[in-house]
């Protein structure tokens, strides 16, 4: 219970503000509405499973919105002309890995600070892409919800990203492969010297949270009619804030994808597009602020576990 407490007290937090949904604003729950706040974050949670190996390995990616943009843009222009989704999602998927393992090249490769590499790639993409489109809507068309219905669209949404959080976080749990990311997160000397590869682990983590952006852009794609050729200028930050806030330590090393799921479910609930707010007769604007204060909140926590271990 000590070793988790951060994520359990995220789940408690999540647990409390359900309750008191369920109690002052029943109608945060009616199906439709509820169905369509989580399909629309289900990207989210996509990217922030990526983006928790990432800081487990003690980097960071701030390009991931521009990424995203750029994966779900490409993607919805050979929707637009008329390639079935199968065919595309693994386009988009390929062009995330191939953005990925530019980060992960100069990062690994070079020894450069993730954060300088990443803030590069982030302006770079999202400029070629407005200087690419000039603000121009792409059309979706037949693919929107992959033709289903909508709300058969909407759970295959949902269900790919809890599966997509389930095989991660089993693998990252009980195989070899995920004992080596945090060992690199811990201690990459020492791991280096146990025989491990810190640098190709490392570029290999910036190539998994490429592939998984891209995936998350073609699933934000299909949900409308129409893309807009920008980034997402807040994913980058949403995806971090869910990781920190779920338990994962930003100097590397600890945390686990469940307690990152209830990060995700926490900053949904209280974030300004969220009905919850208006349920309960909140302002929307307060959501960013509640969202900053709970994320603060996680960081003095784990800066004060941090130095309680130190002394």
């Amino acid at each position: 219970m000590k070793k988790h407490f951060r994520e359990w007290s995220v789940a408690a937090a999540l647990g409390f503000i359900l309750v008191a949904l369920a109690v002052f604003a029943p109608p945060f729950y009616h199906p439709q509405p509820l169905l369509s706040l989580v399909t629309y974050e289900a990207p989210t949670l996509i990217v922030a499973v990526g983006m928790a190996t990432i800081i487990i390995c003690r980097q960071i990616d701030i390009s991931v919105g521009s990424l995203f943009a750029v994966c779900g843009v490409c993607g919805a222009l050979l929707l637009d002309r008329g390639w079935p989704c199968l065919a595309v999602l693994p386009v988009s998927m390929l062009l995330g890995a191939l953005m990925g393992a530019i980060n992960g090249g100069l990062v690994a490769g070079l020894g450069l600070p993730s954060i300088v590499v990443t803030l590069a790639t982030m302006v770079t993409w999202a400029e070629a892409l407005r200087w690419l489109r000039q603000g121009v809507l792409v059309n979706v068309g037949h693919a929107q919800w992959f033709g289903f219905t909508q709300g058969e669209g909407q759970l295959t949404i949902v269900i790919t990203a809890l599966v997509i959080l389930l095989i991660n976080a089993v693998g990252l749990r009980h195989l070899a492969a995920g004992r080596f990311i945090y060992a690199v997160g811990t201690n990459a000397e020492a791991a280096r010297l146990a025989g491990l590869r810190p640098r190709l682990i490392t570029f290999l983590m910036f190539v998994r949270l490429g592939t998984l952006t891209g995936l998350a852009a073609f699933l934000a794609a299909v949900q409308a009619p129409t893309l807009q050729p920008k980034p997402d200028n807040g994913l980058e930050l949403k995806a971090i804030a869910a990781v920190v806030v779920g338990g994962v330590a930003i100097s590397g090393g600890r945390g686990n994808l469940w307690g990152v799921f209830c990060g995700v479910l926490l900053l949904t609930v209280v974030s300004p597009i969220s009905p919850a707010l208006v349920y309960l007769g909140i302002p929307s604007y307060w959501g960013k602020a509640i969202q900053g204060a709970i994320i603060l909140l996680a960081v003095v926590a784990d800066g004060w576990r941090a130095r309680k271990q130190k002394f």
